[in-house]
Formats: structure tokens, C-alpha cells, sequence
């Protein structure tokens, strides 16, 4: 992936899109495919992932090292605009971005992903922390489908009386430190009979996972639904400062607005 030099090649409006998700990947296509001869648009990646979704437009790939290295970023990259569609849980990285447009005068907006909401026939539990969700598991089951990502899976490492279906993005370079588990691979959306059959078949007793929200793995969801499992789900940290949408018509409106009028 492109790591872009400190002088733009372009004298069009810069759009920097903060991404990793899908939502990310939809705005960057749709800008690309309506505007690229108006804008210049670049996703940042965080660079978790070993073989991301391909982009269209620029792709820079790595974290930038904290708010003030950010901010000396889309100085130097003369960013018109930026664009928060990380992932819900990527606190620090939506943090630094708000400190980082503040200090160099970009205008921000919130891609935000619309949340989760119950049904009837829902048997949902909430929990404020990934460490909260651990510690009162076996109360659910013994048997549990986790999807919350590779990154928060060490809270769960100690429970021994529990077997564990987890699933990731990637298989994991190193053993993951589990007593008792099968590690699976996948990348949403899945379909709600895949995943019914998928935790049929492994005889799941629980689902943990995040309260991302979106489309792309809601399916997991109605699955427990229709098979009356218990649903484990950690909060959502606080959202972000700032003005905030959920939809892309509405970003593309504001990019719009904020690039390209010249009273803006």
C-alpha cells in the first residue's frame, strides 16, 4: 500500500477517509465513482490486517503515531476534509482524530455506524467492558461463539471451563492462549443460515460479541434469535465529538459542502 509522500501531487481538494470498515470501503467507492475528478481521495488503514479489502483511490497503510503526528499529517498533506468511519470501537484513534483536525484546521465528520437494536425473541445481556463480559460468562454458558476481534480475546484466555468457537478476520500468526477452542476465519456479511448452521453445528450456548452494530455481521444475531441463545454484548465506548452522520449520502453532502464551495 501507498504510503504518500509529504507533498501532495494533486491541486484537487484532499478527502481523508479514516477506514477499516466497511463503511468505509462503500464511501471511498462511491466517492472515487462520483468525484474523482474533483477530489482526491485517500482511505488510511491501520494496517491490523494482513490482507485488507481492496480500495479504490489512494491507500496509506499504518497508524500515525498519535494526535500531534496526525495533525503535522494532513498539514503537510493539505487535507480539505476528514472523515471518521473507524470501526465503533476505535476509541483512540476517533480521539486523536478530533485533537488532530482541531490543531490543524480540518474540517471532521462521524461516519457513524447505526447501533444494534433487540426484537422480540432477543435474549440480550449488556456489559460495559470486555473484562465485565468474561468474568460473568459461565452464567451464560459453556459453549460460547466469540466474535469480538483478535485484539480483546486475552480476558477471555483464562476460563477453563469453557470451550470456546472463535472467530477472526485472519487465522492468527501465534496460538491463541486458550485452554479449549476452535479458531475459525471470515469476513462479513454472512448469511443468517450460515451462521445458524455454524453454531448449530458446534453447539454453541452463547454468543459474545461487541455492540458494533452495521449490516455486515448482524446475521449472528437473528441466528441466536432463531436458535434462543443468550447474547453477551460489551457497550459501545462514548462516541466522538463532533458533528456525526450514519449514512453516505449525508457524508457526501458535507464533503461536498466542505471541499468544494467556495463560500465554505
Amino acid at each position: 500500500m501507498e504510503r504518500l509522500s509529504a507533498v501532495p501531487d494533486s491541486d484537487k481538494p484532499r478527502v481523508l477517509i479514516l477506514g477499516g470498515t466497511a463503511e468505509a470501503a462503500a464511501l471511498a467507492r462511491a466517492l472515487v465513482d462520483g468525484f474523482s475528478d474533483q477530489l482526491d481521495i485517500t482511505t488510511s488503514l491501520a494496517g491490523r490486517t494482513r490482507a485488507p479489502t481492496a480500495l479504490p483511490g489512494r491507500v496509506r497503510s499504518g497508524g500515525f503515531g498519535g494526535a500531534a503526528a496526525m495533525a503535522v499529517y494532513l498539514k503537510e498533506q493539505q487535507i480539505a476534509v476528514l472523515i471518521d468511519a473507524t470501526h465503533p470501537f476505535a476509541a483512540q484513534i476517533s480521539a486523536n482524530a478530533q485533537a488532530a483536525c482541531e490543531t490543524a484546521n480540518v474540517p471532521r465528520l462521524v461516519l457513524s455506524r447505526p447501533s444494534w437494536s433487540p426484537r422480540p425473541g432477543d435474549n440480550w445481556s449488556y456489559f460495559d467492558t470486555i473484562e465485565a463480559a468474561a468474568e460473568n460468562l459461565t452464567g451464560f454458558g459453556r459453549r460460547a461463539f466469540l466474535t469480538v476481534g483478535v485484539q480483546e480475546l486475552k480476558p477471555f484466555a483464562a476460563l477453563q471451563n469453557i470451550w470456546f468457537l472463535v472467530r477472526l478476520i485472519e487465522q492468527p500468526t501465534d496460538p491463541l492462549p486458550f485452554f479449549d477452542c476452535k479458531i475459525i476465519a471470515g469476513r462479513g456479511p454472512f448469511s443468517v443460515e450460515r451462521e445458524q448452521a455454524l453454531m448449530a453445528s458446534h453447539k454453541i450456548e452463547v454468543l459474545v460479541t461487541k455492540a458494533s452494530g452495521g449490516n455486515a455481521t448482524a446475521a449472528k444475531l437473528a441466528a441466536a434469535r432463531l436458535l434462543s441463545l443468550p447474547v453477551v454484548l460489551v457497550r459501545r465506548p462514548p462516541a466522538p465529538a463532533g458533528p456525526s452522520v450514519d449514512g453516505i449520502p449525508a457524508v457526501l453532502d458535507w464533503i461536498l459542502l466542505s471541499a468544494l464551495d467556495p463560500m465554505s
